[in-house]
């Protein structure tokens, strides 16, 4: 029988956990990089899953250090459901959040690497990846925790939000730099829509509801359990950071859908600046045609009480990235990754550059067959915003192999610094983090 296109060519999940040492490189890894490039994504350990958002989280790894790919390593992450079958949802209403598939991203804060999904408590992973276990912020998280958090540079605090089937429906929280829980506070909203990420600025938070909504009968069907919706509408919610406990102002947009976030910063008293990957629609019951983002400004006026709207560019476009250290502050350069597969068109793909303040596109164009993924930004120095790499796996087709490329994000047209040869192909996923000793 012919597996699903989720299981399929480089959706198909590999079959072992592997050590290896000395990866094969061709040009020079910069010395400067010393170490761990991870990446996470679904890979059913039983190879099957109804879809490719469910598989079990695994994480790839590869270290670098003096110039060299010392290893490579790749884990799955044993959460409850990977090692006993737990389920988050009981038949009797009961929720668990230790189970899920943790297959999402990767972060780093307060000392802990975590595992993440949205649907979950976050897992504890070692340097070596294996796996802790749930992360619960000693018992005082009890939501879910988004995939999506913000580290702000400024005060090292983690602010993320979890959202729910039931209300409250969306609750917003922050850590301290030390990793202790300080802030747990609903957020009104009138039904559970599937908010997958958020914005951070200096003196805001930002969130986004959005008119894809939780639908029970496609959940019966064990297929993505949202759907759009013409009648919810499409609204953003601003939060004062020194007010967390205090009013959601909300202003409303034009309905659409934004998985992920480039950045967002505060301009004057009365501004906010978001840059977004907008879908105009996603998931329309009977809708077969393939919905693409592409990069949209959103610009709050506070005094006005209203949201201007731009296209800024019309090259379709995903997981988009910053210098993490420029996290709610004014970015010049912002990163996104085109992947084009034989079902969405050319099996070729593409890392795009965006300078934010000219409004000029750079890209390097990997060439037929070979597909990156998400790419992400390593510094070269201790400039927030200066010269750094983006790092992403590829798939060859031609070879059915992967590498993990390192080009230089200030020419980004050029050849690549550096090509690891990996020893296992690395299965499409989605986020990771260049994360230093």
């Amino acid at each position: 029988m012919k597996p699903a296109p989720h299981l399929a060519g480089n959706y198909a999940p590999v079959d072992q956990e592997l050590t290896t040492h000395e990866l094969p490189v061709t040009g020079q890894i910069p010395p400067e990089l010393t170490g761990w490039y991870l990446r996470n994504g679904p890979n059913p350990h039983d190879a099957a899953s109804a879809n490719w958002f469910f598989g079990d989280g695994m994480v790839h790894g590869v270290r670098l250090e003096g110039g060299r790919a010392t290893s490579y390593r790749n884990r799955w992450v044993r959460t409850s459901t990977f090692t006993d079958g737990a389920q988050i949802y009981g038949a009797d209403g009961s929720v668990d959040l230790t189970a899920g598939a943790a297959n999402t991203h990767i972060v780093r804060h307060a000392g802990r690497t975590l595992a993440l999904v949205e649907s979950s408590f976050p897992y504890e992973l070692t340097s070596e990846l294996d796996t802790i276990g749930p992360y619960d912020f000693d018992g005082r998280l009890q939501t879910a925790m988004t995939a999506h958090p913000k580290t702000c540079p400024s005060t090292g605090e983690l602010h993320f939000f979890g959202y729910s089937l039931a209300p409250p429906y969306l609750t917003y929280h922050r850590a301290d730099a030390t990793g202790e829980l300080v802030v747990s506070r609903p957020i009104d909203v009138p039904a559970a829509t599937m908010n997958h990420d958020f914005m951070l600025s200096a003196s805001h938070v930002v969130f986004m509801d959005l008119p894809v909504v939780f639908d029970l009968e496609t959940a019966k069907t064990g297929k993505m359990p949202f759907a759009w919706s013409d009648g919810y509408g499409a609204r953003l919610g601003v939060l004062r950071r020194d007010d967390p406990q205090g009013a959601v102002r909300w202003f409303e947009i034009d309905p659409c859908y934004v998985f992920h976030t480039l950045n967002a910063h505060d301009q004057g008293q009365d501004q906010i600046v978001l840059h977004v990957m907008r879908y105009p629609e996603l998931w329309r019951k009977g809708s077969s045609d393939p919905q693409q983002a592409t990069l949209w400004r959103w610009t709050i006026d506070l005094t006005a009480g209203v949201v201007r709207e731009e296209q800024l560019h019309d090259r379709p476009a995903e997981f988009p990235r910053i210098d993490d250290r420029l996290a709610g502050l004014a970015a010049r350069y912002g990163h996104a990754t085109v992947s084009r597969t034989p079902s969405s068109g050319p099996d070729t793909g593409a890392l795009v550059r965006y300078d934010l303040r000219d409004g000029l596109v750079t890209s390097h164009e990997f060439g037929p067959g070979r597909v990156p993924g998400e790419a992400a930004f390593a510094p070269a120095d201790d400039r927030p915003g200066g010269d750094g790499w983006l790092m992403t796996y590829v798939h060859n087709a031609a070879t059915d192999t992967s590498d993990l490329v390192i080009l230089d994000a200030t020419d980004l047209a050029a050849p690549p610094v550096a090509t690891i040869e990996l020893p296992v192909r690395v299965p499409f996923g989605f986020h990771g983090n260049w994360l230093t000793d």
